[in-house]
């Protein structure tokens, strides 16, 4: 068993990507000053250096759909391509989840089909919205009927809510924002019904799930009284949350790991640096904080821990 951590929540950025992005409106994504530098030398030099193993790739905001359905597809393929290339040159260093061109299902299906047959993708990587799409929404449904069939990992990442021009009084929207888009998409798949309909779905939700933790009874609480009468329901809320994964990614400590572990056992918990959107210095402290605090529990370390946890979700993972 490999001993070095595995990283699921990490980020790349190739050139060609963000000069579309940038061409399409996103100078400054998701109102962050600009665009944070990437190169496969520089992620593997940050990997080498914190003991990272293996990190799962993944597009994060504002993912591959600009408004042109072709365009969006032309994107997804380039870079899902991209990854599976970069995959296969570093084996064992790097893994795939790959963008499909969401809200547009017909091309996601047609995405998943060939990223998982062709590619051989470790999973999907899923916006909590895209173009005001949350991810209960019942246009979806084809979408994760297909993700379930194959059991599939499915990475969520926030973006900006709908309503950022207006709740994120003119700060960054990854601070606070990301932090509730998450909890409400992950409500909405609670309160639908895509978690007990789907079983075979293996979520990891970013960030510690964001504000779920604290919210998980009061979910609870709400989706019984608007259940319609005479019906109960397949899983109550808490025990669904209970089902997913969670990864560190951010200010993992002193506070917010705490917090999760009053929602889900230790063996829920993934390890994630959030680089190369979170810089280097920051992802090494964040790292640091974690190899300082508590052990989770007797004879482990938040680094044995994790691992073993993620190699369960990814056995496919070789040694390098």
């Amino acid at each position: 068993m490999t001993s070095g951590l595995i990283d699921v929540h990490a980020h790349y950025l190739p050139d060609f990507y963000v000069e579309q992005a940038t061409a399409a409106g996103h100078a400054h994504p998701d109102g962050m000053g600009g665009w944070p530098s990437w190169s496969v030398r520089d992620h593997l030099e940050l990997m080498d250096r914190n003991g990272i193993e293996t990190a799962m790739l993944s597009l994060s905001s504002p993912g591959v759909h600009f408004g042109d359905d072709k365009a969006a597809r032309l994107l997804a393929r380039r870079v899902n391509e991209y990854t599976a290339e970069l995959a296969r040159d570093h084996r064992g260093r790097f893994g795939t989840f790959v963008a499909l061109p969401l809200p547009d299902v017909d091309g996601a299906l047609e995405e998943i089909t060939f990223a998982f047959d062709q590619l051989g993708a470790d999973g999907v990587a899923l916006l909590t919205h895209t173009d005001g799409v949350y991810l209960g929404d019942a246009r979806l449904e084809p979408v994760f009927a297909e993700l379930d069939r194959r059991k599939a990992v499915v990475f969520l990442h926030p973006t900006s809510p709908v309503c950022w021009e207006q709740s994120a009084l003119g700060r960054p929207r990854p601070m606070v924002e990301y932090i509730f888009d998450t909890a409400r998409t992950v409500t909405d798949l609670v309160m639908e019904g895509v978690l007990t309909r789907h079983p075979g779905l293996r979520v990891i939700v970013p960030h510690c799930g964001g504000a779920v933790p604290v919210l998980a009874d009061r979910i609870d609480e709400f989706m019984r009284l608007f259940l319609p009468a005479g019906t109960s329901p397949a899983q109550d809320a808490v025990r669904q949350l209970q089902g997913l994964y969670y990864d560190m990614a951010g200010t993992a400590f002193p506070r917010q790991v705490p917090a999760l572990l009053k929602l889900v056992d230790p063996d829920r918990v993934l390890f994630g640096s959030d680089y190369c959107w979170t810089p280097p210095p920051l992802a090494d402290a964040h790292i640091a904080a974690i190899d300082a605090a508590d052990p989770p529990a007797e004879g482990a370390t938040w680094r044995s821990l994790t691992t073993a946890n993620a190699l369960r979700l990814f056995p496919q993972i070789p040694p390098h």
